[in-house]
């Protein structure tokens, strides 16, 4: 009679299942999942930038625009524009432009590409973590193709997710399979592409108790390292978006509304989850909260929090899978405010993959097989079908904001982003709509105010265009690019040059290398220089000449290289008797220009009145005869030549 096993006891854990691998079957799923992944965000390829943050990381970043450069890298290694440092992120999208240029295409394509790797990866490390080829399979695909990871994955300014989810998983993999220095290069690497991933060491130490198993001490020679690198990343992070202003201070978000935010955030987040519909690129910060919706919230955090502890023992993926989605959304959960945004889909680009794990080994241990399957591929063909249908509202600005509109209220930036859009077209009388939708929710945006004004102008509403410039400078008085766009206005606005003039030297002050600011001064002073240049001469003409020097005198003050100016302020100056100053003013002209026959002619008759500088007279109007072969500078020669 053969011995029979002994029945499990009634403590018993569901254990990871590690039987010999089928490498056929692991690398046909790994090859389906990148293809996959690939096939269904194609239709990116297709779409161009968007007008929200693209334009800062990659269309109008001059550092970018140039390609993969010395000057590029440099920049990208230091620099803390917008209120980030990632620098392998901006590295990433350096190369693209060497590579694809400006052409969105590539761009899309680099950024489906890290998804479907990373997608590649998170099956390969919980594959190599459990033995369970299906199970996380299941994961993997929910990663790939939910439609809460669409933004982070079709929006190219979100470069920084699909990077560091790149290294995320890449590091987990290789922490599975004791490759310790590649999980500490991928950790160092995933910080440098995004800060969310301080993180990751928390959850190397979930992974010690499932399904690794091992002493929560274990590794620590990788562990150490990687805390001491979270606890600096945080500090930096920090810094950087406190000194930029992206940090939030507590009497715009108070205390207690962060915290209500954050508990329904949660909440909200496992709801997108498992109904993935009315997502939005923007949610706008609520101004208070019902309080039935942060008590509901967090009886829900706190119920599920206590089953999940209580079968800690028996099914320990429930509260790996559940402190995993917890954990890794405390860095943007919002009680240390960000931007001005309520919450956001991309935040649970990594986060989702906890509940993921919870959801597959949950239904792996509740339902039969073939039940299971069954669900897992509704699941699976619902999401990828979701995810399609919301691709499509990444096409271009419109789209996305249209649809913005249409799934929240209150949403004043996609109001404006719409505006933005609009207005590039042309369009400018509903993209003034926009904007006087969006000032009527935030009053206070300086940039709403600003690209208001911008319609207005282009529409010829000149004196509007102003009044609204101004109440920009009043909310943001620093802003070189409000201080440029007012000047703009008022070199359109009679008699206000002066003001214009000053508008673009307070804006070149606060941005030196403000390139448009200083080509547009250059213009206003010129055209400023001109118009004094014109009515010294009207009023030299009119036989006026005293009234006239000040204003040939304003044209040299904005205009230092004008030698018209120069020329016909030395002729006046003589005729006055003021022979000395008048001679400096025709030599400042030659300075300037060596063939100007006409300098030469003015101040070779200066020359020929002053005392002992007859020779010098002579030569000037030799030059000006060189110059120019008339015959009446042929004529005054002769005669200085006889009288010398």
């Amino acid at each position: 009679m053969s011995k029979q096993p002994p029945a499990p006891s009634s403590n018993a854990t569901l254990e990871p299942t590690r039987q010999a691998p089928n490498r056929l079957i692991i690398l046909g799923i790994s090859l389906g999942l990148f293809l996959t992944t690939l096939l269904v965000y194609a239709p990116v390829y297709r779409f161009g930038f968007v007008n929200f943050d693209d334009p800062d990381y990659v269309t109008n970043n001059p550092h970018v625009r140039n390609g993969l450069t010395m000057d590029g890298v440099i920049w990208a290694v230091t620099s803390t524009e917008a209120a980030n440092w990632f620098p392998a992120t901006r590295l990433s999208h350096l190369l693209d432009v060497e590579i694809f240029d400006l052409r969105p295409g590539g761009h899309h394509f680099t950024n489906a590409l890290l998804h479907a790797f990373a997608t590649v990866f998170l099956f390969g490390f919980l594959r190599a973590a459990t033995g369970a080829e299906w199970p996380s399979a299941f994961v993997a695909v929910l990663f790939a193709v939910h439609p809460l990871h669409v933004e982070s994955v079709a929006w190219i300014a979100e470069r920084k997710d699909v990077l560091s989810a790149f290294f995320w998983f890449l590091a987990l993999w290789s922490y599975v399979r004791r490759h310790y220095w590649l999980t500490l290069t991928a950790f160092c690497l995933g910080l440098m592409s995004k800060p969310m991933v301080v993180t990751l060491p928390f959850v190397l130490f979930l992974l010690d108790i499932w399904p690794l198993r091992q002493p929560l001490r274990s590794a620590l020679r990788v562990k150490i390292p990687m805390l001491v690198m979270s606890v600096a990343s945080a500090i930096a992070a920090y810094l950087v978006q406190s000194s930029s202003g992206a940090v939030r201070e507590v009497g715009q978000f108070p205390l207690g509304l962060r915290v209500e935010n954050a508990l329904l955030s949660y909440a909200m987040y496992i709801v997108k989850m498992f109904w993935p519909t009315r997502l939005a690129v923007f949610y706008p910060y609520p101004h208070d909260l019902p309080v039935w919706q942060t008590a509901l919230s967090a009886l829900l955090l706190a119920g599920i929090s206590v089953l999940v502890l209580w079968a800690r023992r028996s099914r320990p993926y429930l509260a790996v899978g559940w402190f995993w989605y917890l954990g890794t959304l405390v860095p943007v959960i919002g009680l240390i405010q960000a931007g001005s945004q309520a919450r956001a889909d991309r935040y649970m680009y990594l986060p989702s993959v906890g509940l993921s794990i919870m959801l597959a080994w949950g239904l792996s241990e509740l339902l039969k097989s073939k039940a299971a399957t069954a669900a897992a591929i509704v699941a699976c063909v619902a999401g990828a079908v979701l995810c399609e249908a919301q691709i499509q509202y990444w096409r271009n600005s419109q789209t996305l904001f249209r649809h913005a509109l249409d799934v929240t209220s209150g949403n004043y930036l996609a109001h404006h982003n719409l505006g933005v859009a609009l207005a590039g077209e042309g369009r400018f009388p509903e993209a003034i709509e926009q904007y006087q939708a969006a000032l009527q929710i935030e009053p206070n945006a300086a940039n709403v105010q600003t690209d208001y004004g911008n319609a207005l102008a282009k529409s010829g509403r000149i004196p509007e265009a102003i009044a609204h410039y101004r109440t920009a400078l009043r909310i943001l008085p620093d802003s070189p690019i409000i201080h440029n766009d007012l000047a703009n206005a008022l070199v359109a606005t009679p008699g206000s040059m002066p003001e214009a003039i000053s508008e673009y030297q307070t804006a070149l002050r606060l941005k030196p290398d403000y390139e448009e600011a200083r080509n547009n001064l250059a213009q206003g002073q010129s055209n400023a220089a001109e118009a004094q240049y014109s009515i010294g001469v009207d009023l030299a003409k009119s036989r006026q000449p005293e009234t006239a020097i000040p204003h040939f005198e304003e044209a040299l003050r904005l205009k230092p290289d004008y030698v018209d100016a120069h020329n016909n302020l030395g002729v006046v100056l003589a005729g006055v008797g003021r022979a000395p100053d008048a001679i400096s003013h025709f030599e400042a002209a030659l300075r300037i220009d060596p063939n100007s026959a006409d300098a030469h002619v003015n101040l070779g008759i200066a020359l020929s009145g002053m005392p002992g500088r007859m020779p010098e007279a002579v030569r000037h109007f030799e030059a000006a005869l060189r110059i120019k072969p008339d015959p009446e500078i042929r004529q005054m020669l002769d005669r200085l030549q006889k009288q010398h």
